[in-house]
């Protein structure tokens, strides 16, 4: 498997080369492949001299930027094998979707938006239109993140429950165990504002939220005994329902760590074969404080292939 970068220098791009060099050391060695896009000169140029001096120029800003790359992975992952690449497109997305079929990419690693605070997931113009088309894959970086860990710590798996979120979970736990990284599954609630009439009683959103939560811990509970029935539940998997009044408080509500990537699977909705989030996974993604990695539910099965380490056949 090759790791796709999409690296801009002035677009969280040292965020984005952490989060691709710390995803190329878990499981097996996976190389990565340091892409810039620059701009490509309309071909109506006026003159024939103008469009190749835009060339040029387009050129040496590729040039420059990948330079600064190659620098920043030979000083902090010189381990990490890695070539680098510039390609030339009027639209960032494109281009780099097609610099994954070129290199034979099977995961996008991208940053957040530039304009994000510090430490937090913020989608734009090159990550929103990707998490609604690609066919790939696609990891981003929270604004400004370091790993602070040679591998994977933890896999978070953002579990509701349906049957493409056992599909999810089941892939994950492999992945984990092939990395040997710890498992979490992760469902999020949100306690909106109050809906009912003074009448029904104030408490009447907790009483659902309560009943929410039951069952949900029941449901979780099930999906571990599936794990466990398949060998792939782990010593350190835990089940946590985390909650409050908006996205944000309930990422706040629980705890994570150094090294930690939260998995969420696209929508069932638009082509089986390409990531579509919904809303929900919008806000999900917008909210998390460390990286996520968006998986295609027709690539679900893949997941642990692609990104694991090669199977060990017991003695």
């Amino acid at each position: 498997m090759t790791i796709v970068v999409g690296y801009h220098p002035a677009k969280n791009g040292r965020a984005t080369l952490e989060l691709a060099a710390l995803l190329a050391r878990s499981g097996r060695a996976e190389p990565l492949a340091v892409t810039t896009v620059t701009p490509q000169h309309w071909t109506h140029s006026s003159t024939f001299k103008a469009g190749a001096e835009f060339a040029e120029w387009a050129r040496r800003q590729g040039d420059a930027a990948l330079d600064q790359a190659r620098q920043y992975l030979a000083d902090k992952a010189p381990d990490v094998p890695a070539t680098f690449h510039q390609v030339a497109g009027r639209s960032a997305p494109a281009a780099l979707a097609d610099a994954c079929d070129q290199e034979g990419g099977d995961l996008l690693v991208l940053g957040s938006a530039q304009d994000s605070r510090a430490g937090q997931v913020a989608l734009g113009s090159t990550s929103e239109p990707l998490l609604h088309s690609s066919r790939f894959p696609v990891a981003i970086a929270p604004r400004g993140y370091r790993s602070h860990c040679a591998a994977l710590t933890r896999l978070s798996c953002s579990f509701s429950g349906a049957d493409s979120s056992h599909e999810l979970l089941t892939a994950v736990a492999e992945l984990s165990q092939r990395v040997g990284g710890a498992l979490r599954i992760v469902t999020f609630g949100v306690r909106g504002r109050t809906m009912f009439p003074p009448e029904v009683g104030l408490h009447a959103e907790d009483m659902v939220l309560s009943q929410w939560s039951e069952q949900i811990r029941v449901e979780q509970k099930d999906a571990l005994r599936e794990l466990g029935a398949d060998g792939l539940l782990p010593s350190s998997a835990q089940a946590v329902i985390a909650t409050g009044s908006d996205w944000a408080d309930a990422m706040n509500d629980i705890e994570w760590i150094h090294g930690e990537v939260l998995v969420v699977g696209s929508s069932a909705l638009g082509s089986l074969a390409r990531v579509f989030i919904g809303s929900r996974a919008t806000k999900i993604i917008r909210s998390s404080p460390v990286p996520v990695l968006v998986v295609p539910g027709a690539t679900t099965d893949r997941l642990a292939d692609d990104l694991g380490a090669p199977e060990i056949d017991p003695a």
